[in-house]
């Protein structure tokens, strides 16, 4: 209704809601929603040229053409476009759709490509929300078989960090149309992003059954590296950058490399690729945000708050901005470090006003620069709603921060034992178990998993690396009648 506030499926994060909003809007006709005619209010209004442009010989007006074909296919298959590619495909998709407003294919499209956009410039409060409207005018001009719009959904879920969400619009989805595996990778997402692996590894099965190719290598590393298959998913990713057409393609798929390589504490491998990820496609932000961490780790901070500043200029995420607020604070520098906490804050409020959830960020910010009894508050609501192991790991920080060392530990068993769920090899996770260890007394354990923090990774953090080097002094060497770690009476 015009002049309503939305009500948005990807905003909500409870999966009953969820489901009334997919039964209501696939089902029923008698639906309350936004008029076309208002959805058309929300396209951007085209501004006069000053002058008419010169008529485009015939084979550059075809050439255009074939490239607006290229890049819609590629938007609508999740496959990875430049930034100024992205941007021509909304301002023409926009101005098609003023002349031929049913076009459900073009709608699912144009929302599509918002929800890329709004990844790729954090400019979240503005275009995930004509991201919806646009994938729901493509729904209601086309309710049954558009799976599209329905995959354009569960994408902007996902971006929302509305795992429950992407999770009810995906298998929505599939139940439509089981054998269109676009789908499956943005469902893989959600599962994560739920906790739910082994639905995660189910569904990379039937993909991998359904569909080959670099989109699907990619997939299958990130589920590879959740199960922590290193190796395996160094392997994958790096077959995707081989096979992938694109310059953009292959920048993603580089990035991801770097990420892996990172992680596991390679940080020339990890350079390499993230700067081979900027070469590729200079819109690479989260590359040179990995260039940051990166050479901060080597010791190279001039350097690291270069490629930080540029990331955080036209990608203004909260998480970079922590970040560079820590490596700030390493250095000793507490103003500037302050005013990108602040920052943090500030991004995190504007992403709400797009629908968008960065209660996890906001809680490991809390945590340790803030206040921690409100992380555990936020937290403790973000694991209620998507279990996953990142938010364990976190609340079990924030719990110890608060100190509640006993719970703590239980989720720190989440994050770091697979046989409770956890199989992603992290520094960052080994750290927060070994220090929460540390204060239950448990120092076998505490000694184990801070020797394994700063061996996957010995600059995991300009400010909790040191600090397990500083602990790790503290417990000093292990008798020699110590029982094994992990056969520690009472805790493992």
């Amino acid at each position: 209704m015009d002049g309503q506030p939305m009500t948005s499926v990807a905003s909500t994060g409870r999966p009953g809601t969820g489901r009334r909003v997919v039964r209501r809007l696939l089902i029923t006709s008698g639906v309350a929603c936004i008029t076309l005619g208002g959805t058309l209010m929300l396209l951007p209004a085209e501004q006069p040229a000053k002058a008419p442009p010169a008529p485009a010989p015939g084979a550059q007006a075809q050439a255009r053409a074939r490239a607006l074909a290229r890049a819609q296919a590629a938007v609508l298959g999740g496959v990875p476009v430049t930034l100024p590619e992205l941007t021509t495909l909304i301002g023409q998709r926009e101005t098609y759709l003023r002349v031929h407003p049913k076009d459900a294919l073009t709608w699912a499209a144009l929302g599509t490509a918002y929800v890329e956009q709004g990844r790729r410039t954090a400019e979240v409060a503005y275009y995930y929300p004509r991201a919806e409207e646009a994938l729901r005018t493509s729904l209601r001009t086309r309710p049954k078989g558009n799976t599209e719009a329905l995959d354009g959904l569960v994408a902007l879920a996902n971006a929302r960090r509305d795992f429950p969400a992407a999770r009810e619009w995906g298998e929505e989805a599939l139940k439509q149309a089981p054998k269109h595996w676009t789908t499956y990778p943005l469902l893989i997402d959600a599962y994560t992003g739920l906790g739910d692996y082994k639905k995660a590894r189910s569904t990379l099965d039937k993909l991998m059954a359904l569909h080959k190719g670099p989109a699907v290598q990619a997939r299958a590393s990130a589920v590879y590296r959740d199960r922590g298959w290193r190796e395996d998913a160094a392997a994958t990713i790096a077959d995707a950058a081989a096979g992938v057409q694109t310059p953009a393609e292959r920048a993603v798929y580089q990035e991801r490399a770097g990420q892996l390589a990172w992680e596991r504490g390679d940080l020339q491998e990890a350079l390499r690729r993230f700067r081979e990820a900027v070469r590729l496609d200079p819109d690479q932000r989260t590359a040179q945000a990995g260039q940051g961490r990166v050479l901060a780790a080597l010791g190279r901070t001039g350097e690291a708050l270069t490629a930080y500043r540029a990331a955080l200029a036209e990608q203004p995420l909260p998480q970079y901005a922590l970040e560079l607020g820590e490596l700030y604070q390493s250095l000793g520098l507490e103003q500037e470090a302050r005013e990108q906490y602040d920052r943090v804050r500030a991004r995190v409020g504007e992403a709400a006003a797009g629908g968008a959830d960065e209660e996890l960020v906001l809680g490991q910010f809390e945590a340790d620069h803030g206040d921690p009894v409100a992380a555990v508050e936020r937290l403790r609501e973000e694991w209620s709603k998507q279990p996953g192991i990142a938010v364990a790991d976190a609340l079990g920080w924030a719990l110890h921060r608060v100190g509640e060392d006993d719970e703590a530990l239980d989720f720190a068993k989440i994050a770091t034992d697979k046989t409770a769920g956890g199989g992603v090899r992290s520094a960052l996770y080994a750290y927060h178990a070994g220090t929460i260890e540390q204060q239950l007394d448990l120092t076998g354990t505490a000694r184990r998993h801070l020797q394994e923090a700063l061996r996957i990774n010995p600059g995991f953090s300009p400010l909790a690396a040191p600090a397990a080097r500083e602990a790790l002094t503290q417990l000093g060497e292990p008798p020699a009648d110590e029982m094994p770690a992990d056969v520690e009476p009472g805790r493992r």
